[in-house]
This record gives C-alpha cells, structure tokens and sequence, in this order.
C-alpha cells in the first residue's frame, strides 16, 4: 500500500468519524452529509430579514446564535495575495499577459491560492477576519486594455479578447482548484463588462458602442471565464453601459450572465458602485431604490453599504424577501463551498500550513515568470547581451532602485526584492556599476533623499518625537512614544507590537535644520494619509484614504535655521508605509550622472513611469497625467532630457522601461541601442533584467498590447468604440505592434499545412514546423491569426486565435499544432449573430503579427475556403 493511499484512507477515516460524531439534534445545515441546497436554505430560513441584509454587504458580521463567523468578502490577488501582509510578488498581471505562457499562468494562481489558504487559516486561528484575509478574491481584471491612457490596464492581459481569454481561464482554474467538492478560493473576474475609463469620470459616465464591439471585443473573455473555467463570482462595474449601471444592468446581469450563459453564482459590485446608481448615475432617488434595482437584476452582494437601505426598500414595496433570498443563497452556496461550515479535516485546504506561505519554491517560480514577461523590442548592432568583462558600467534613472515600480498596484509584501541596479549590481561579475539616479520620475531639480537623522532633533538628541496611536484620528493617549531617527517606515515589514496595522495614527515631532540655505523639496510619500507643516503652516496636505503617493512641496530654508517640523499620519487598512525626504540645493544630478556615463563602458537607464502615477482613481494632476490616467504616452519631458543627454555621450546606452502600459518612446528608438520592456516584474524583477541583460536568459516576452507612437494615432479616450484602437482595429504604423518581442536567436518557419477548405461548422486543423536557426537556446512564441478576405465592414482586420510558447536549443525544430473551432473561424454579422460564413480566410504562422517591421523571423501564410451554408454559433 503506497503512502499517498494510506494518507488517501486516514483522512477518509477521520471524515467518517467527523460525521459519525455530528449531533442528531443539530439543524440541517450543520450536517455534512446532507445535500449542499438543503443546508443552505435550512440556514436562511432560520435569518431575520435585518440578520440576511446585514450578510449582503462585505463586511458581513457575525451572527453568533447560528454560529455563522463574521466574514469580509473584500480580498485581493491580482498577481500575489495582495494588502495581507507577506506574500509572494508576483509580475503585474499585464507583465504576466507578456509572458504568453498559459502553463506558468496556471502555477502562478496556484501559488497565489496556496498563499491565500494558508494565510486565511492562520488569520482565523488568531481570530483575525479582517479584509483581505478571506478566501473569495477580486481577480482577475480581464477588462480590454482598450487605450494606453487607462491607469488601471496594467491590471488586465492586454488589448486582446482571445488572449486575455486564454491566460484568464487558466489563473481561474489556478485560483479555484481542482477538488469535486470544495473551492481553494474563489475567483471574481471583474469589471464586467464595458469598462476601462477614464478613472475621474467612472462614477458618472456612460460607455457607449454597437452590439459588434460588446460581442466580439468585451464579452468573449467574460464568457470564457464563467462557462469555460468555472469562476464562481463575477464583479459589475462602475460606469452605465448604454444609460443602464453596470450593477444594475438587464442585459448584462439577467440576460446574458443568467439566462444565456447560466452563471450560477454571485455578482459583487464595486466598492460604492451601488451607491453610483443615485448619487453619480442618478437612475434612482435614493440608496433604497438603487439597491432594490440592483439587487432584482442580480447584485447579489454590495461592497459599501447602500443595501442597508434593503430593509426601508422591502418595507416600501420595492422588493420582496424572498428576492433577497436568491441572493442569499448563492452567498451561502459560496461559504459552504469554501468548506466555512464543515470540520477543517474534511476540507483539504483547510490543511495548507502557513509555512506555504512565501516561500523559496515561490520565489522561484515569480523569478520564472518575471524572466518570461521581459520583451526585448529593440537590439541594434548587438549591444546585449552584455559582456561582463566590461570594466565599468553605469546604472542611471529614477526607477533603478525603486521598490514600487517591482509591485505595481495591487500588490503584496515581498519579504525580499531586488530592484534592477541590486540585480545588476548582483550579477555584473569583474565590472564596476556605478549609479546615479539622474533626474525625478517626472519633475526637473533636485533629488528627495531621506532626511537624515543628523538634521532631525527632538530632546537634543538626533531622530523625532513619534507618538502611536491606537485609532485613525491620533486620539487620546498614544499606546506608543518612542524616538524614530528617520521617518522611513514600512510596518507590514516591521510591525509594531499591539498595533493594528488596519487602524491607527502616528504623529512625529521636533526640529528639522538644514545644512546650506537655498530652494528644498519637500516629499512625503504614504499610504494612507498625511499632513506636513513646517513652522506651524500646513505645507503638505493629503489627509485622504489611497494608495501609496507622493507629494512635494518647494520651501526656502535657511542653513543652520531650527524649524518647527510636525507630521502627521493615519493608515486605514491594507499596505502602511510613510517616508519623509527632500531634495537638497546642489550639483545638477543631469550634469554629475552624464559624468558617470562618459566614464563607463555602458549605460543602463532605468526609467519610464511608476504605479504612483498610473493606477486607479489616483489624486495626480502632473505633467502627462491626471486622475490616474495619461493625457499623453510619452517617455516624461525629465528622463527624455537626459536620456539625450546620455546618448550624447556616445556611449552604448540599453533603455529599460518600467511601465504598466504603453510608452511612446519615439526618439529612444531611433537613437539607443536597446531597449527593453520591465513591465512592473515582481519581487525578483532585478535578478530576471539581469539574467537578460547579461545572456543568462534568452528573451521571448511579446507585447500583449499595441506601442502607439502618439495618443494622435488614436481616437478620443472616452470613445468606447473599437475603430481605430487595437491591432484589430488600428490602420496605421505603430512603434511597436501587438505580438513583438526580440530574442537573441533566430526561428525559421515552413511546412504550414492546413486543409485547402472546410465545411463551415467544422473544425479546422492547422500545423507549422518552427526551427531555432540560431546559435543559442530560446522560447518562441507562436502566433495564429486569421484574416477574412471578404469580412463586413466592422469587422476586425485580422485575429489572434491561436497560441504557444515552446523552448528550442539551437538547430532544434517542433511542429506546432492548432484546433480552430467554429467560433473561431466566425464574426459577427450586420444583423449582430455570430456566424461563420462561407468564403475565404488567410492564415499566418508567426513569432508576430505579419509583416511587423523588425521582427527575426517571417510569418508564413495560407489559405483556406469555408464551404457549405452560413453556420451561426451559438450562442454569441
């Protein structure tokens, strides 16, 4: 007897007993035997009307006299289990699009489940059911990364509907696992459905677009995730679709999700979105009548706390009990389902210990994929990889040695990182690397640094005066006061005993004095709130719940001057973290980093934008930006001035683009060596750069969206419409189109084979041989698209439907195999049905799109004829 059976039969045995010992008095729905339905409606009919609407809001307390735990549904994993304290980081989830690596999208969610279980258990052992750290997670996106405007695209896999399709399905089946009774979390596919900006209008704007765009662009990936892999949960979206909320939408919610595409789970709003209905949509008078809409259309369950108003909405007549009662038990239905009222021995995953918590096998496997994401898109004259007898190298760009353009937005903490210049410094063999930052992520002049201990006094004593308190609003008395000798705290990192990390205040006090006289900067960079004032006057103000961001502020202060510093802070749940910096009068930082450059052998700019200045809903109104979103794709007006400046040198500069989006990096292009695409890469995101950067790893990352040269390319941001957007959609020359991605090897393709013609309705078979024809080792990543030579107007110029990343040693060949389905060969007609029609389609076999300009290997085309009658697919 082998001993996984052993193991199979003694938790079998345990089980057994477990149910054995169930007490026959209990209710039903305490009993495990008994069918899932019943138990669940044996427990709702045992609520109160006010007991079942307080179970429909996230934070859904406890209800002791059924012995129903309190829960907060509100939890997030978008690439990492996210605001919970430690946890694997993994690449931002569109740096996981670039990686068009199905296999590591599904080990990467399983990970991040494991992580989850395992913290889950260990919050509930020390009694902690605070947000964050339940079992039901608000990932993925999937939303069509539609325009490179949209802060919030660095969350989604890209412009693409099949891919984002393809790599959505498998981080679901990663998510929720594989056992026939029980989830291992459950996933929440957002924002269905129509929804990618702009971030300041969401709350108020209408998003309009024919039946072909919902159809064949928004919809495709949604369907795939719910019918396909299974998500339980599915979150609406803020904005109207058509002048009907998104939470409380007909089409959306009862027609489509329900009906046709039979969604036997629960819908989850955004945060506030219900409370948009009536104060931001204005579609209804009050939160009663908002929340009676949305709940009859199927918002099973509200993040904020509009439905409240449920029991004035049932007193009035606009909803019935028994409505709230479907709700109520997809709810359960998901609880049960996550084995909440079963004894822990007879859920499997109650069992992940917390030692799978962040662990060394993870961390391996997020330095798998942040090597994967990496896109090379240019390498002239063969600058990389780089030879490590190069006797100096000089790293140079404001996002060399930042921690936060590794995470991204929705992130976790990372118990260790490497930033680029750590990971280039780590593998740089005999060189010498060097560094100066160079310039600011956006504005011109001197540099924030910390400010030191030494122009700090409180007591006499060097550091300040900070004082914890136990609440938000630094009230009473502080359960801590202590001497900090700088303020530069991360207490997810480095908590504070008897401090709860989701609620409290800090206040630092003394004297700061300066060195020289002259112009400083200011910098406060925190999450959540803060307050600066420097003699009594409020000089930095930004007491608002948010992400981390900074704020700066230009002052004059005198050398050797005692100021009165004050400043304040209140964290509100999830990352906690402030530090105070200025930027000291002195040598131009352009001028000393051109220095360094023309002494070194190589220059590496690390630069591009940062998750603090594109993301969702962000208080930022700079240069280029504005509400989280982009007025413009450009490389910002600070690093292209010394970018220039760089390459004036004359030396070999490598760019490195930290971005969660699109940058429109013209003059770069024409005038630097390389360049590579970071993306926002995760904890290990400087070891991968340096793995590629110096040869260790051969590049094979593609774009998952199109790299515009300008937004003049494109049509208006708030223009739901595809035309013109996407490489579906797009007529003009992009810098780099959809699908590019360099390597340090080449592929050679030949013997497409495909039948000259199929019966609409049919499956259609289709291989290719690849050759690495290169001298070294590499992934390629095979691309499938399909044209139709005689589409409708409206109609996509070509499609993405099929995809695969293989690994090749040199000379090495593969014959590569795809299954169109009907679906796939279809389009939606003038009368908006799927169908596919007889006629002519092209197929090409790529590493990219056909005909991309730079790309190593060509695509190799064929065509094949439909016969037979128009076949409709259906459903859409």
């Amino acid at each position: 007897m082998t001993r996984l059976v052993r193991t199979a039969i003694a938790s079998l045995l345990v089980s057994a007993s477990l149910i054995a010992q169930t007490n026959t008095s209990a209710p039903p729905y305490k009993d495990p035997r008994l069918p899932l339905e019943e138990r669940v409606n044996d427990l709702i009919s045992r609520m109160t009307l006010d007991e079942k609407i307080s179970q429909m809001m996230n934070a859904a307390p406890a209800i002791p006299r059924l012995d129903i735990p309190a829960y907060d549904w509100w939890n997030e994993a978008l690439h990492g289990v996210a605001r919970a304290g430690r946890a694997t980081v993994f690449p931002q989830a569109i740096g996981l699009a670039a990686t068009w690596d199905t296999d590591l999208m599904f080990r990467v969610a399983d990970v991040i489940s494991t992580e989850a279980r395992a913290k889950h258990h260990e919050f509930d052992r020390q009694g902690d059911r605070a947000r964050y750290k339940g079992l039901t997670m608000w990932s993925p996106n999937i939303n069509i990364f539609r325009d490179p405007r949209w802060g919030r695209g660095q969350e989604t896999y890209g412009e693409d509907p099949y891919l984002t399709a393809r790599m959505g399905v498998q981080f679901v089946k990663g998510l929720q696992g594989n056992d026939p009774k029980y989830f291992k979390v459950i996933s929440t596919p957002k924002h269905y459905a129509v929804h990618s900006g702009p971030e300041p209008d969401r709350h108020h704007f209408d998003a309009s677009t024919d039946q072909r765009d919902l159809y064949d662009t928004y919809l495709p990936a949604f369907e795939a995730l719910i019918k396909e892999a299974g998500a339980f949960s599915v979150m609406c979206a803020y904005n109207r679709y058509l002048g009907e909320p998104c939470c409380s939408h007909s089409l959306l919610l009862e027609k489509l999700l329900r009906a046709e595409w039979k969604f036997p789970g629960y819908v989850v709003s955004d945060c506030g979105a219900i409370d948009d209905i009536y104060r931001g949509h204005k579609v209804a008078p009050d939160a009663a009548a908002a929340s009676a809409m949305a709940v009859k259309a199927g918002t099973d369950l509200e993040c904020g706390t509009s439905y409240r108003a449920l029991s004035d909405a049932v007193k009035k007549g606009l909803i019935k009990e028994s409505e709230l009662d479907v709700s109520l038990r997809r709810l359960f239905t998901a609880r049960f389902k996550l084995g909440m009222f079963d004894p822990p021995d007879m859920v499997p995953y109650a069992r992940i210990p917390i030692e799978q918590n962040d662990t060394m096998e993870h961390r391996r496997l997020s330095l798998e994929a942040a090597r994967e994401s990496i896109v090379l898109l240019k390498n002239e004259g063969g600058v990389l990889p780089l030879k490590r007898s190069k006797r100096k190298i000089a790293v140079i760009g404001p996002t060399a040695d930042d921690l936060t353009v590794l995470l991204g937005n929705y992130n976790g903490t990372p118990s260790s990182y490497a930033t680029p210049l750590s990971g280039i410094r780590a593998q740089s063999g005999l060189a010498k690397v060097v560094y100066e930052q160079g310039c600011n992520l956006t504005d011109e002049g001197p540099i924030p640094e910390l400010v030191p201990a030494s122009s700090l006094i409180f007591d006499g004593k060097p550091g300040l005066k900070a004082e914890y308190f136990g609440n938000r609003g630094l009230e009473g008395k502080p359960l801590l006061t202590r001497t900090d000798q700088v303020v530069d705290s991360n207490w997810v990192a480095t908590p504070v005993p008897g401090l709860d990390q989701n609620a409290f205040s800090v206040r630092w006090s003394g004297k700061l004095t300066p060195k020289v006289s002259g112009t400083y900067v200011l910098s406060v960079t925190g999450d959540d709130g803060y307050r600066l004032w420097i003699d009594g006057a409020l000089l930095i103000d930004n007491w608002t719940t948010h992400r981390s961001q900074t704020r700066n502020k230009s002052i004059e202060l005198s050398g050797g001057r005692a100021y009165d510093l004050k400043l304040e802070y209140f964290q509100s749940g999830g990352d906690c973290a402030i530090n105070l910096k200025w930027g000291v009068p002195g040598e131009d930082p352009a001028t000393k980093a051109v220095r360094v450059a023309a002494d070194s052998d190589v220059v590496i700019f690390v630069g591009g934008i940062s998750p603090q200045i594109e993301g969702e809903e962000m208080n930022v109104q700079i240069d280029g930006f504005f509400g989280g979103d982009r007025t413009n794709i450009d490389l910002p007006k600070a690093q292209r001035k010394i970018l220039e400046a760089l390459a004036a040198t004359g030396k070999p500069v490598v760019l490195v683009l930290t971005s969660g989006s699109a940058l429109g990096v013209n003059w770069a292009n024409e005038h630097v060596g390389a360049i590579v695409q970071l993306w926002y890469p995760g904890e290990e995101g400087g070891t991968a750069l340096a793995d590629v950067l110096f040869g260790d790893y051969n590049p094979a990352g593609r774009l998952p969206v199109t790299f515009y040269k300008s937004i003049d390319q494109l049509p208006p941001f708030d223009d739901y419409r595809m035309a013109g957007r996407t490489y579906r959609y797009f007529t003009g020359e992009p810098l780099f189109p959809f699908g590019f991605g360099l390597s340090y090897t080449s592929f050679l393709y030949s013997a497409l084979t495909a039948p000259a013609q199929v019966k609409a309705g049919d499956n259609l078979s289709v291989s290719v041989k690849v050759r690495n024809s290169g001298k070294v080792a590499g992934d390629e990543v095979v691309q499938l698209y399909l044209r139709r030579l005689d589409a409708p107007a409206g109609a996509p110029i070509r499609a993405l439907e099929g995809f695969k990343r293989v690994r090749l040693k040199a000379g090495q060949s593969q014959t590569v195999s795809f299954t169109l389905t009907p679906r796939q060969m279809s389009l939606i007609d003038r009368e908006f049905r799927r169908v596919v029609e007889p006629g002519e389609v092209e197929l090409a076999v790529g590493g990219s799109q056909p005909g991309s300009k730079g790309a190593r290997s060509a695509s190799v085309t064929t065509k094949v004829r439909i016969t037979g009658k128009s076949f409709e697919v259906s459903p859409r």
